[in-house]
Formats: C-alpha cells, structure tokens, sequence
C-alpha cells in the first residue's frame, strides 16, 4: 500500500530495549493539534500491556484514537504473542442499540476489516447494514490486525443506527473471531462457505458460550452464505439448522468457480441456485438476501438486477460501494400501486372475516388464500419501509 493513499490510520515500529525507558518518535501532519493526546494514550498503552523499554515509532495518517489502539495492541502482540491485554476505550452508547430477527434487510454494505478510512464513516450513507469483512477482503497475514481493529470499531464507531455485521473467517479460523466481535454488540454474523448443518452448531455453541461468559442479553443472529455445489445442495438443512438465523444468502463468485463456470449479466448459470436459496430460506421462514452487484458503475444493471432478484423471492441484496444502496432500496420496497392492492385485498379479508364469511372477494374477483398471504406480506414490508401510515403500522 502506498502511504500517500494511506487516510485514518498508521503504523508503529516498536523495538524493545533492555534500558533508557519509552523513546517515541512521533511522525503526524496533525501533531501540533494532537501530538500530546496521541503520546498520552501510547504511555498509557505501554503500561497496560507492560512495555517498560522500547524505540517506539508512529508514523500517522489521521488516525482515530480506536485505530491508534488496534495498531499498537497488533504491534505488540507481534513482539510478546503470549500475552492475554486488551487495550479497549470507552464504548460509544450510541452504539447500544439492538437489531431483530425480521429487520428489513434490503441493503448490507460491505467494507474491508482492516481499511480504516472506509468504516469512519459508512453509516452516514444509511444501510440497513455495515458488515465489517475479517474474510475475503484481508489478506492472510493481516487477520490477526484485522480482528483487533473491528473490535475497536465495533465499540467507537457510530454505525447510524444500521444493523451491525462481521463477516467471520471460514471454519475453523472464524470460531476465533467470535471471541474479538461478540462482546462488542454485534447483531449479526455472517458465515462464509457453509456446507453443513453442523458448521451452523458449532458456531451458534461458540456464540452462546461467550455471551453467557459476557453476560450478553441481546440476541446474535446468523446469516449463512451459500457459495458451492454442495452448499445448494444442503441449503434447507443450513437454513433450519438453529432457530437464530435471520437470513440465508448466496456469494456467486465462488459459486460459479466450484461448479466450472463464469458469472454472466444474464445469470442462467446461478439460477438454479439462487432460486434454491430462496426456497430454502422461506421453508426455513427466514430472509432470502441476494449476492452483492460487483459493477459499481452501471446504476441501470444493478437496478435490473434487484428488480430479477425481488422476483425471485429475495427480499435484500448485498452492495460494495454506498452509491449502490439507493438503488437497491428504491427498487426493493413495494412501489405505490402494489401497497394500494394490497390494502384492499387485506381490508376485504378482514371485512369478511368479521361477517363470518368464507369468501373473500374484491368487486366481481374471487381472493383466495394465497394472494391474501401476499398481499399480508407487501403490507408487512411496506411497514418495515415506513411507507404506511400509523394506522397501518398497528394493524
């Protein structure tokens, strides 16, 4: 990475001494008007973590006091891998907020683990939610890094009131994440390259565990990704695997690679399987949430894209750049005359339901069963989006 590029973070050289105490040269654009601050909290992190002697130097871009931490605990956990300290400022309690099992899920804005400048800021643009990647997006030997520093964002960062998400590692490698991100409210894990029933458990066990040990009330849901032949094949079984997940989801680029094949616009290749994510997902009764749109540039593709998507079921799309969250928003609530029929059908159905009445009809048009559970479900979602009035929303 070239540092002119580098924006919201730093990097410190630690090299411990036998003698002559805490030497630290900071290097700062910003150190006339923070340089105190940012040597009071280095002091103070070599006390915890009991760095007597040492060279020390830090060499910042903007850094947040968060990333500050999460770059020197990665230091010094370099030097002394044994040691058990955990630099944590004070959690922001605009970020206390709890998430629930059908929030409405339309948008998930991907941002890499370990790229401070894209996760200052990312709730502003208004998700429904900020997932912070330890996977795909890290590469191997920045993990570690990348764990210590969602940790801190997930405490100082203030998401806006978007839901708050971490992609884990695949297993085995994620069940060590769990321990960094499940004391920090985060409401949902996402778990890459599921296959198994059994991968669900286990990750479901590690989480309970460390929230009775955290005494955690709130609930952490989990929202398996689906990204081989054999993944589509058992999806039912991942989707009904533990009753807190909230939603199944679907990673295409590695899907079209384990079956031979490339992604195309058109998407003939993935049918199949998105069309067994959605199916699976609501015999399971939960989410069916869409693969990300990797064309950032093209508005029109993306916007067909969740309009086929919402056709086939899905109710949410993941994104990779906030220009992208608009579109998916707008073209996923049920647009005007959808709501308007919909109020009619459910009115008609409890009018008759009041009168005793077996049959429901609309003028001259006989409505059965199933188009009455769809039109329950667009005013469901229609609520979600805030799109009905009060009177609704109590219904």
């Amino acid at each position: 990475m070239l540092k002119e590029n580098v924006r919201s973070d730093c990097f410190f050289e630690i090299e411990p001494t036998n003698s002559g105490g805490i030497k630290l040269e900071l290097k700062s654009k910003v150190a006339m008007l923070y340089g105190k601050s940012i040597k009071e909290q280095v002091e103070e992190m070599c006390m915890l973590f009991k760095l007597k002697n040492a060279d020390i130097l830090l060499e910042d871009f903007g850094a947040p006091p968060f990333v500050i931490a999460a770059r020197f605990e990665s230091a010094v956990k370099k030097i002394f891998p044994e040691g058990k300290e955990e630099f944590l400022l004070p959690f922001n309690k605009k970020n206390l907020y709890s998430s629930s099992k059908d929030k409405l899920r339309r948008s998930r804005l991907y941002l890499p683990g370990n790229e401070p400048k894209f996760l200052l800021n990312a709730g502003l643009h208004k998700p429904d939610g900020i997932i912070l990647d330890l996977e795909d997006s890290v590469a191997p030997p920045e993990k570690a890094a990348a764990r210590i520093l969602v940790r801190n964002a997930l405490r100082s960062v203030d998401f806006y009131d978007s839901e708050r998400m971490v992609r884990i590692n695949q297993l085995p490698l994620g069940l060590e994440d769990l321990e960094f991100v499940i004391p920090q409210n985060v409401h949902v894990i996402l778990i890459p390259k599921c296959e198994s029933a059994d991968q669900i458990v286990e990750v479901d066990d590690q989480i309970k565990r460390i929230r009775h040990e955290n005494n955690i009330k709130n609930e952490v849901y989990l929202m398996p990704i689906i990204e081989s032949a054999l993944g589509v094949i058992k999806a039912y079984e991942i989707a009904s695997s533990v009753k807190n997940i909230c939603a199944l989801t679907i990673g295409l680029e590695d899907y079209t690679a384990d079956i031979g094949t490339q992604r195309t616009l058109e998407g003939k290749e993935s049918f199949f399987a998105r069309s067994i994510i959605v199916n699976a997902a609501k015999a399971a009764g939960i989410q069916a949430i869409d693969t990300v749109y990797s064309d950032v540039a093209d508005m029109e593709g993306l916007k067909q894209s969740v309009i086929e998507a919402k056709s086939l079921g899905f109710e949410g799309k993941g994104c990779i750049h906030p220009r992208q969250i608009p579109v998916i928003h707008r073209y996923f609530e049920p647009a005007p005359e959808e709501i308007e029929k919909a109020k009619k059908i459910v009115l008609a159905f409890e009018d008759a339901e009041l009168k005793g009445l077996g049959v429901v009809s609309i003028g001259t048009k006989m409505i059965d069963a199933p188009v009455v559970k769809r039109a329950q479900r667009t005013i469901h979602q229609a609520v979600l989006n805030n799109l009905l009035d009060e009177d609704w929303k109590e219904k």
